[in-house]
């Protein structure tokens, strides 16, 4: 193998060493690791690691350089600007976050998402907190005068919000002044029929949902589940898990996954005496397919 002349460029491998945290979300740690130092050194002696405060500004340059690139971009573009936002609760801090994402087409007719805020939103989260949130974005980016339309959640206190922004914005700037401004999230309304569909077998859901988070609540448990299955010759290699009760496609994997362990739950009733509400024949019988 013939390896041309190389120039080593120490600028232009922190840039990509940023990009690679950003893109797998590693910590900023890691430029302290030993493991990373030395293979480093083992890849390109020359290139020197940097301290975490410099990799962090150095991922905020980017942040800051893509910002202006993508602002550009929606400036100079010629159609409205569709947004969605939605928010999200952490699973470790249990803090609150709200997403903003717009939407367009572009020169060549190709649709087009960009990212513009993830931010933490103190509590409490009213209407008029979320408004404001949002509208400082539309300031910022711009977008204040090229919206089109605004889609979230089919709730009363997005309702509420959607009346607080529409107060802060000129009426003259929006299609037919507002009136088209709000949108209804139709995953959302799907969510909301089918959670009604599920009602009718409310009962036997809460006796599985039980069963399976009684089974992984602890390494333990879920070891004697497993060691259970293996001796029943369950073939499925699934592992049971919680469903999220906002979202009726995670109660359909939960239920699915349950019934093709309908043996080891029986079996284990008699395994353990804490484990008290076990599905019945009945619970287990659902036509979920």
């Amino acid at each position: 193998m013939v390896l041309g002349t190389y120039h080593f460029n120490q600028d232009h491998a922190r840039k990509e060493l940023a990009h690679m945290i950003t893109l797998h979300e590693y910590p900023l740690s890691m430029v302290d690791h030993v493991g990373f130092k030395r293979y480093s050194y083992a890849l390109q002696p020359l290139f020197k690691v940097v301290s975490r405060n410099t990799i962090k500004n150095d991922i905020m340059k980017i942040f800051e350089y893509e910002k202006e690139k993508t602002m550009k971009l929606l400036d100079s573009n010629a159609s409205r600007i569709a947004l969605t936002t939605d928010m999200w609760t952490s699973s470790n801090q249990k803090r609150g976050f709200m997403a903003i994402t717009s939407h367009f087409i572009d020169v060549s007719w190709k649709l087009q998402s960009r990212l513009v805020r993830f931010i933490y939103v103190p509590c409490p989260h009213t209407a008029e907190v979320l408004a404001n949130a949002l509208v400082e974005c539309l300031l910022d980016w711009n977008l204040d005068r090229k919206l089109s339309t605004l889609t979230v959640d089919n709730c009363t206190t997005n309702d509420a919000m959607i009346e607080c922004i529409l107060d802060k914005l000129h009426p003259s700037s929006l299609i037919l002044e507002g009136k088209l401004f709000h949108m209804r999230c139709c995953a959302h309304i799907l969510n909301l029929i089918v959670r009604d569909g599920l009602d009718l077998i409310s009962g036997s859901i809460e006796i599985i949902r039980y069963s399976v988070g009684f089974w992984t609540t602890t390494p333990k448990r879920d070891e004697k589940f497993i060691e259970t299955a293996r001796q029943l010759k369950v073939e499925s290699t699934k592992k049971l898990e919680l469903d999220c009760k906002t979202r009726w496609n995670s109660t359909y994997l939960m239920l699915n996954t349950a019934l093709e362990y309908k043996d080891v739950f029986s079996r284990l009733k008699h395994r353990e005496p804490l484990y008290k509400r076990v599905p019945t024949d009945e619970d287990l019988a659902l036509d979920i397919s």
